[in-house]
């Protein structure tokens, strides 16, 4: 029972509602609600008293019973037979125009309040309330392309777009919160603190979004260091900034253009089989999983043959320590705690891997020392040489 209230207490819809009920609360009048639930014990105690003197005997429990009638007559469920004088018909009449009045105000406040919380989330000014999910950060034509990737990818999960624009650009691929990427009050509208990943794009190519994810990155360090974040990187000469910002994993593209390039036009054919095995849907994929425990202490090529027998799937690398060892050599036997890098159609039994950090700690900063750190690379990038686009 406790697991099913959990559970219950833990969707996603009833957390949007609970922020926008906090939203709605800071900025209602409560003097209003005040005077309307006064006003409600003063109409049903008049009336009970007057009902009490016109046609019932003065007595404790009489005041109580006519009371109650009072009470259920508001809220149009009293007994009409009560009162039989007409000054108690009367009495019963107003009770029930003044009920009402009340009704048809509680109804409305509850109308607005659903209206108001349908409206925000269409503007991305709600809060996903999701858990293990995927933060986007930004928006430019890898985030859209990426999306695409995440919703054909056998191992689904919920993506959450943190972007400032009118309108989701992602349309249903994402739940979208409307926000700057480097506020700390935005990412934890996007469900930060509960993330598995966080995604930083670049808006433009430009320098100065590289900036901006380094800011981000620093936003979300501050709130979630526990979320791994993976940014896209405009200038390789930013690189260095933006591992002193603690970024886990950094993709240059451009820069892995320029190499698949190379590579294709000495190896013909290189580029589709690797735009192939990184895209999903059909065909085969790029997965990193959890080796079986009963695999360890296997010899490497018995671990691959293992693989490739009962899951359908080319061993690549294996992972130990943060390190990728790519085609590992046969005297490599495969320990606990490794990881493999594979090749197949689907995953076919096996456990994608648990997302962790991989990016190796750095050196230990005060909090001064940090952000003159990563102010200075800021400030620098203009003036080396590797500085323009």
């Amino acid at each position: 029972m406790g697991r099913v209230f959990r559970a219950m207490f833990a969707s996603p819809m009833l957390q949007r509602l609970a922020y926008h009920a906090r939203r709605v609360r800071r900025h209602v009048d409560r003097r209003f609600f005040f005077s309307l639930a006064g006003g409600l014990v003063t109409v049903v105690l008049l009336a009970s008293v007057a009902v009490t003197l016109v046609e019932k005997p003065l007595h404790p429990s009489t005041f109580a019973r006519s009371f109650y009638w009072a009470i259920t007559t508001v809220f149009g469920n009293g007994d009409p037979s009560y009162v039989t004088s007409p000054g108690g018909f009367v009495v019963g009449w107003l009770l029930v125009l003044f009920g009402v009045a009340i009704v048809g105000t509680m109804t409305g406040a509850l109308v607005g309040f659903v209206i108001d919380c349908l409206l925000k989330e269409g503007q991305g000014m709600g809060a996903s309330g999701y858990r293990d999910h995927v933060v986007v950060c930004g928006w430019n034509t890898t985030a859209r392309d990426l999306l695409d990737e995440l919703t054909t990818d056998e191992y689904r999960t919920k993506v959450v777009l943190l972007h400032d624009a009118e309108r989701n650009p992602a349309g249903s691929a994402a739940y979208y919160v409307r926000g700057d990427i480097t506020s700390v009050e935005d990412l934890k509208r996007a469900g930060i603190e509960d993330a598995r990943t966080a995604i930083v794009c670049p808006q433009e190519a430009t320098n100065e979004a590289d900036m901006r994810s380094i800011l981000t990155i620093m936003a979300i360090e501050s709130v979630a260091p526990h979320v791994r974040t993976v940014v896209e990187v405009n200038n390789p000469a930013h690189v260095p900034h933006v591992q002193r910002a603690h970024a886990n994993e950094i993709l240059v593209t451009s820069r892995i253009a320029s190499h698949l390039l190379a590579r294709t036009a000495l190896y013909p054919g290189l580029s589709e089989l690797m735009t192939d095995i990184v895209s999903g849907g059909e065909g085969s994929e790029l997965y990193r999983v959890a080796v079986p425990t009963e695999y360890v202490g296997l010899p490497i090529d018995d671990v691959a043959a293992r693989l490739r027998g009962n899951h359908r799937a080319t061993l690549l690398a294996v992972v130990r320590d943060g390190v990728t060892v790519t085609n590992p050599p046969r005297e490599f036997a495969l320990r606990l705690g490794d990881d493999a890098v594979v090749v197949a159609q689907g995953l076919h039994g096996l456990e994608p891997l648990e997302v962790r950090s991989t990016v190796a700690a750095p050196p230990v900063m005060t909090p001064a020392q940090r952000t003159i750190s990563l102010l200075d690379g800021v400030a620098s990038y203009g003036r080396s040489p590797e500085g323009a686009l």
